[in-house]
């Protein structure tokens, strides 16, 4: 069986079961402040197991995009090391919210796996919680007896708390659960050692690939486990080990998930797969974190310097380097594997062939960008290197070139060999800690468990009509980080929008009995909507009018209504290649990202800014629809954009021709928006554009402001158009910058004969040593004046600017020929002195240093070179 054979009849198998198959929730998260990327299959479901939401269908079923970086499952580092372990990765799964139990999700996980697939019997074995003592649980006797049924009891195992109960984090949803496990070995590896003896003990040949989870309690903040009013089955197989079991294979990457990416780097390095484990170690790393990467992309989450999107950079910049490294990639290569994993994967996930040009334009400047830092960094290793007074590089300066340059240890070391140098690997070790704990540190957020005031009421938000309300608390917990202490709430209804699809949280007030408290912001916590407070109401069962921040309220409502028309207006004027790729909106500006791949013009600025305002005068009246089907939604021309899940039903919002599925909150008519100003746009990545813009108030400021600014102009230019008198201006300071330049040439090419008067004769070689009151810069054309003034000259110019030092030496060509001297050699002991380093050609070499006090040591260095 193929691979997408294999995941069809697991599709198939469930749906015969009854249970709905829905999509795959996409890899990026935007509503879980716990997590920031998908790395399992029932996170899309965590409202049901929580009971923030109810499903539609209490039997469930999927295959999941997943990613996984770091944490108890995987280490990136590790990735491509062995041959199970990924980043990115399809979860198939089954769900039961308060339907059936343990024995279904049993008897059909057994027949799944025995009777559609044909895995032999003999060799699965298959775990259960076998109970913990400081948790006071007895074994999960029920599931070990329902296995009885198909399994020996040999191969029944007891499993310990960490192997064999699941958590959903530090409280929550959580339950025993049971694993499958498959030995895979040779018949005479098994008759050698009884594979009872191997499970969970990481071998890679006896694998875990179906975990059965069995929600059953709920942990509190005290570790308290509290039995759930209803019980759930969460299951999770990884689908690419499953295919290796299928397809018989030792590796996951040998499999036809893999093999055709791998096939095509064969042909891009013109080296083999299979041949050499060093090679063997790069092709895995980069079949897999191509995939990573593009899903990534395709769900609208760029390469970037910080949260999530620095995890997908930094998956993209090891791949990278691990071409560069052992594959002799000099180029970009990584994009070019992107058409091969859209015709792999592009009809389950269709994003990736919908925004495959996307994907590969944004990967390939990537990595002309990150080939450039790696340039970069190891020439500022040669420097380290030729400054160094012993045989090691410092643990501080490895950690910064992997911090800063994205070296592995491995590439630092692989540099140092080469110089037979060493690396001081315990202090990168520190340093790689340190940074550590430090994130940790940062990260760390004691939450309390929810005092419920209401129990099972669901919140209801009645902000798209009203700005005010009567509301109560319907639970509330307290959060500590970073030292600070506030309060979560959670009303039965609420005004308050609470931040998401680009459109930021509500701010306001609760008030009851003349008791006011101030609500900091709204956030939405996967379907909850979580009120911010400094503190407690003195009376939390009392009923509060809820105040929204009316103006800032009406100023997010303007600019998030212009941004549905400003969508528009860039798809009339650049095509409908334009989609959406983020945006935030506050009451002071909007920004809007898009695809597009070139700057726009000022012509097409002024197109798109007339588009927006003409329909901002005709004054479109909204039309919202509520609740409204998907496909009928999609029939309207509402698109539906990549990197959102979407359920069943939408809300659509429509000013005249636009039409968009959107969750925000809207002025009711266009008019209402004022005026549109685009005031910034720019690139934040390959293929993709950001506009900034302002409306109403903050619009009319602008105006006022350029205004103000223009008629100032005009009253320096003595009323003349102040466009045409700044165009002189700069003319006239061109050609005199280019005056001062010919003079400055004309000045420095009078130093080099006075330097020749006084150079010093050692043993026949004209030594000059002098401090020139010159920029760094120009030290250089005077060596090249020196040049031509005859032969066996040594000279040392230095440059003395602030604490810095900069420094040119340079031997003439008879030199160099003669005696065999290297400038770009020689000047990195001489730059020790100044505590910096540099390198060069051999008759010229530039170096720059932070001890101008060591300039006479330098100088003394140089004679001794020479003498």
């Amino acid at each position: 069986m193929t691979a997408n054979q294999i995941r069809q009849a697991f599709i198939e198998f469930f749906a015969s079961k009854q249970h709905e198959i829905v999509e795959s929730a996409p890899m990026v998260l935007k509503n879980d402040p716990t997590l920031m990327f998908t790395n399992a299959g029932m996170n899309q479901f965590k409202d049901y197991f929580l009971g923030n939401s109810v499903p539609k269908n209490k039997r469930i079923a999927d295959t999941q995009k997943c990613l996984r970086v770091s944490g108890k499952h995987n280490d990136l580092e590790e990735v491509g090391i062995d041959t199970y372990h990924h980043t990115m990765f399809e979860m198939l799964g089954n769900w039961s919210i308060g339907d059936y139990f343990k024995k279904e999700a049993i008897d059909w996980g057994w027949e799944f796996l025995t009777d559609v697939l044909k895995i032999d019997k003999e060799r699965l074995y298959v775990t259960y919680f076998g109970g913990d003592e400081s948790d006071k649980m007895t074994a999960d006797t029920e599931a070990a007896d329902i296995w009885k049924q198909f399994v020996a009891e040999e191969r029944i195992l007891p499993g310990s708390k960490k192997d064999n109960f699941w958590e959903m984090g530090d409280t929550g949803p959580c339950g025993p659960c049971s694993e499958i496990h498959i030995d895979m070995r040779s018949d005479e590896e098994r008759k050698s050692m009884d594979g009872a003896q191997l499970v969970n003990a990481d071998h890679p040949q006896v694998i875990e690939i179906w975990n059965l989870v069995f929600i059953q309690f709920n942990r509190l903040s005290s570790g308290e486990l509290q039995p759930l009013p209803e019980k759930h089955v969460d299951t999770g197989m990884g689908f690419e080990r499953l295919v290796r079991v299928i397809q018989k294979k030792t590796s996951n990457y040998d499999t036809d998930v893999f093999m055709p990416l791998i096939h095509e780097l064969e042909k891009m390095a013109g080296k083999n797969y299979g041949k050499e484990e060093k090679l063997d170690i790069s092709f895995r790393v980069i079949a897999d974190h191509v995939r990573a990467v593009a899903f990534a992309i395709a769900d609208g989450q760029l390469p970037a310097n910080a949260k999530a999107g620095y995890v997908i950079r930094r998956i993209l910049r090891r791949a990278i380097r691990y071409g560069y490294s052992f594959l002799d990639f000099r180029e970009p290569f990584i994009y070019k594997l992107v058409p091969v994993l859209s015709s792999q994967m592009g009809e389950q996930f269709p994003e990736l062939k919908k925004q495959q040009g996307l994907i590969e334009k944004v990967i390939q400047e990537e990595e002309n960008s990150f080939l450039r830092t790696l340039e970069n960094g190891i020439h500022k290793f040669e420097q380290h290197a030729g400054s160094l007074k012993n045989k090691t590089i410092d643990g501080a300066f490895t950690f910064e070139l992997y911090d800063t340059f994205g070296f592995p240890i491995d590439l630092t070391q692989l540099l140092a060999r080469e110089k037979d140098l060493e690396v001081d690997f315990d202090g990168f070790t520190k340093h790689l800690n340190e940074q550590k704990q430090r994130s940790k540190k940062d990260a760390v957020v004691s939450t309390g468990d929810w005092t419920e005031l209401l129990p099972s009421v669901e919140s209801e938000f009645i902000g798209y009509d009203n700005l005010s309300g009567e509301v109560r608390i319907a639970k509330y917990r307290k959060v500590e980080q970073k030292g600070k202490e506030f309060y979560q709430l959670v009303f039965d209804t609420t005004p308050f929008y609470a931040e998401s699809g680009g459109q930021v949280g509500d701010t306001g007030y609760i008030e009851a009995n003349g008791e006011k408290i101030s609500i900091e912001n709204t956030l939405k916590e996967l379907n909850l909507s979580i009120h911010i407070v400094k503190k407690l109401p003195s009376d939390l069962k009392a009923s509060f009018t809820a105040f929204v921040n009316e103006k800032n309220r009406i100023s997010t409502m303007r600019n998030h209504s212009a941004t549905h028309l400003l969508h528009e207006a860039l798809r009339e004027v650049l095509g409908t290649h334009v989609e959406q790729k983020g945006s935030l909106v506050n009451p002071d500006y909007l920004r809007f990202d898009f695809a597009h791949f070139e700057k726009l013009s000022a012509e097409e600025i002024a197109k798109v800014e007339h588009l927006v305002n003409s329909r901002i005068r005709e004054d479109f009246l909204l039309e919202e629809h509520r609740d409204m089907p998907i496909a009928e939604a999609q029939n309207m021309g509402a698109m539906a954009l990549f990197g959102e899940k979407y359920g069943d039903s939408v809300r659509v919002i429509k000013f005249g021709s636009s039409v968009e599925l959107c969750g925000g909150c809207h002025v009711k008519s266009s008019g209402t928006i004022g005026f549109f100003k685009i005031i910034s746009e720019s690139a934040i990545a390959a293929g993709i554009r950001r506009i900034e813009a302002i409306t109403g108030v903050k619009a009319e400021e602008y105006i006022q402001k350029v205004s103000s600014q223009y008629q100032a102009l005009q009253l320096m230019f003595k009323g003349k158009e102040p466009l045409e008198s700044v165009e002189a201006l700069v003319e006239k300071n061109n050609a005199l910058q280019k005056e001062i330049e010919q003079l400055k040439k004309s000045m420095l090419k009078d130093i080099a004969p006075e330097l020749i008067k006084k150079a010093e004769d050692l043993s026949g070689i004209k030594f000059i040593a002098e401090t020139l009151d010159v920029d760094g810069g120009d030290l250089k054309d005077i060596a090249f004046g020196l040049r031509n003034l005859g032969n066996s000259i040594v000279a040392m110019l230095f440059s003395i600017q602030g604490e810095k030092v900069a420094l040119t030496l340079f031997i003439s060509d008879n030199l160099v020929k003669e005696k065999g001297w290297n400038a770009g050699q020689m000047i990195r002991e001489v730059a020790k002195a100044i505590q910096g380093g540099g390198g060069g050609q051999p008759f010229l070499a530039s170096a720059g240093g932070t001890n101008k006090d060591g300039i006479d040591e330098a100088v003394m260095i140089c004679r001794g070179l020479i003498g």
